[in-house]
């Protein structure tokens, strides 16, 4: 009985183990999971967090040059020859050992900053470095998800265009059976019997090129979330909606929420910082020492008094260090004029910045206004080539239109879908565009 309440505990373990599995697998995997799942395994975005993490810990390295030092030294010496000293003594020379054969010490030594300029600055430093790469991780963490939201519309596009091969591959079908139908009793030329066989081997031919090629986008679409590219995943295609207006447009973008912008302004203050601890090469320092130490001499082996014989005493000092700069060979000099090249570098490529930003918001609006006229037009004239395939059909069948007429339209009606589809595609990418110029990347996930 035991045995059975044992089994039966264990297949619920398992079951509760990898059903999650199990629905995980079945699930589909929308846009907003995809980023969600980048955002949490992507390789990069990894790296930037563990900066974060090494930023605090460069802190903490700059913090301790202000914290005080404590040093402990210890010693054993031998002195098989002891050395001697030839003294005066009245007019009488005389040798005098000094020492004992066995030596032992230990001590402790103490340091402390009480001012120094370059130390205080590169606090400062320190602290905006850590801003610095909490910024870099956001920025980050922005472009993958600019990366994924792109490759995930690419395999949607794909994977529609896939369909219109499969409609066209189906309707072809059907027009293959009623020439082999004509053929067989008189009606029709091989030739025509031909023309379709070449034209279905052509559009099976390109599903195989289409399939590939979206395997290769998944593969690519799942790299860039970090996901193993063995995991099977699922798109659901009304992640590509019809796009019927444009979004709301201002007159300029508010630059100052977009991180690459509020990178600028921490690297101006690193900039100024790294001048400012240049600067303080030229102000003096001060700094506190203190130490004690305890020594031990016997002619037997001793290690701190341990001889009975030892001799042992201590002795300390505390002492104040005024170091004053006085002339460096221009050393100094040349450091604060280089960062002050670095600064107006740093603006120039400010004012660069600033315009390419810009520059990217309007030619995503522009862009935006463009795809949304080319969606419409594509989408009004993939209605017109699927009313005249379905005509043209109708009048072959009826012995009205030749088989070259049903062809030609059967391919202007694929490439309205494909254009139709591929304009969806532009309008996502420059619609993914506008976001990130608003700094609103992020509301892709939320």
């Amino acid at each position: 009985m035991l045995r059975v309440k044992m089994v039966k505990l264990m297949l619920a373990l398992i079951f509760g183990i990898a059903l999650p599995q199990l629905v995980a697998a079945q699930q589909q995997l929308t846009l907003k999971d995809a980023l969600t799942f980048a955002l949490q395994n992507n390789a990069n975005v990894r790296k930037s967090r563990l900066d974060i993490e090494g930023g605090r810990y460069k802190v903490q390295e700059v913090r301790a040059q202000a914290l005080p030092t404590i040093s402990g030294t210890a010693g054993l010496t031998y002195n098989p020859i002891i050395a001697q000293q030839v003294v005066d003594f009245g007019g009488q020379l005389q040798t005098l050992k000094f020492g004992q054969k066995w030596n032992s010490t230990a001590g402790v030594q103490l340091s402390q900053q009480i001012f120094n300029q370059q130390v205080f600055t590169g606090l400062q430093a320190a602290r905006s470095s850590e801003e610095y790469y909490n910024l870099t991780s956001q920025l980050t963490e922005e472009q993958i998800i600019e990366l994924v939201a792109n490759n995930y519309y690419q395999v949607l596009v794909n994977r529609q265009q896939l369909n219109v091969i499969d409609t066209n591959i189906k309707n072809v079908n059907v027009v293959e059976k009623i020439v082999s139908n004509q053929y067989k009793n008189g009606l029709a030329r091989k030739i025509d019997v031909d023309r379709i066989n070449v034209n279905l081997t052509n559009l099976t031919t390109q599903r195989e090129q289409v399939i590939n090629g979206i395997t290769q986008l998944e593969n690519q679409l799942k790299f860039s979330m970090g996901m193993p590219v063995s995991t099977e995943i699922e798109l659901p295609f009304t992640e590509l909606t019809a796009v019927s207006q444009l979004p709301v447009f201002t007159d300029s973008v508010d630059l100052a929420n977009r991180t690459e912008v509020k990178l600028l302004d921490n690297q101006d203050k690193l900039l100024s910082l790294q001048r400012k601890a240049y600067v303080a090469e030229y102000y003096p320092s001060l700094s506190l020492s203190g130490n004690y130490t305890y020594s031990s001499q016997s002619n037997g082996f001793d290690f701190l008094n341990s001889n009975a014989s030892a001799i042992g005493f201590g002795s300390s000092a505390i002492g104040l260090t005024l170091k004053v700069p006085i002339f460096n060979g221009f050393l100094t000099r040349s450091k604060i004029r280089q960062a002050d090249v670095n600064i107006k570098k740093a603006q120039v490529d400010r004012r660069e910045s600033t315009n390419s930003l810009n520059l990217a918001y309007e030619n995503a609006k522009i862009q935006l206004r463009n795809n949304l006229n080319t969606i419409n037009s594509q989408r009004k004239n993939a209605d017109l080539a699927q009313e005249i395939y379905k005509s043209t059909q109708n009048n072959y069948n009826n012995g009205l239109a030749s088989l070259t007429d049903l062809l030609d339209t059967e391919n202007a009606l694929t490439e309205a879908q494909n254009s139709y589809t591929q304009a969806l595609l532009n309008y996502k990418v420059a619609e993914i565009q506008l976001i990130k110029s608003n700094g609103n990347i992020k509301s892709l996930v939320q």
